[in-house]
């Protein structure tokens, strides 16, 4: 999974100021700054929304509503993080919200054992290769929402526990045990590929 990650460079201080300055000036009506603002942070924010929810619908939809929730929300605002960061906490907890509101699935010991595929290029590798990635995805839909979140910061984009724990509003021990449990998830569903 490790090498599935993408590193997601940390905006430089100067993007962080100019953030603040967009966000001052937007908070006081000025669309022409938010739009920067969303143009700046919508991609990596999409992106993440997809890691979370798995459609690419679902993923804009959620990210279109949490930039309507920070137009609305802009004047309380206080800069106490930076505008990424909070815009990734609101991101994240749509997401949440989204995953707690679907169906649940069926537990991951009904899925089974399966043998592990030869490693050839025929038809009946490429199709088992395909059935690991479709139950890489079941055990994906089993983590808990929060797990996800947690797992999907971490593993995929490349953060820091502390940016996820002020992300995710939890302490950090609970951001590393919720990774830990994530990957054990993973690992034991994915045994059979290995």
């Amino acid at each position: 999974m490790a090498g599935a990650r993408t590193q997601s460079a940390p905006p430089d201080t100067r993007d962080a100021t100019d953030d603040a300055l967009f966000a001052v000036r937007a908070a006081e009506g000025d669309e022409d700054a938010f739009a920067v603002l969303v143009q700046r942070h919508a991609p990596a924010l999409i992106r993440l929304a997809t890691s979370l929810l798995g459609t690419g619908s679902e993923a804009e939809d959620a990210v279109q509503d949490a930039f309507i929730s920070a137009w609305r929300r802009l004047p309380e605002f206080q800069g106490r993080s930076s505008f990424g960061t909070w815009m990734y906490r609101i991101v994240t907890n749509r997401c949440l919200n989204v995953l707690r509101a679907r169906r649940p699935v069926a537990p991951l010991e009904a899925a089974g054992d399966v043998a592990a595929a030869e490693h050839t290029t025929s038809p009946a590798r490429i199709t088992e290769a395909r059935d690991a990635v479709r139950e890489l995805r079941e055990a994906f839909d089993l983590l808990s929402p929060e797990q996800r979140a947690c797992w999907v910061l971490r593993e995929l984009d490349g953060r820091s526990y502390e940016f996820i724990s002020d992300t995710v509003g939890i302490s950090q021990e609970a951001v590393r045990a919720r990774v830990f449990r994530a990957r054990r998830c993973l690992t034991q569903a994915m045994g059979a590929w290995r």
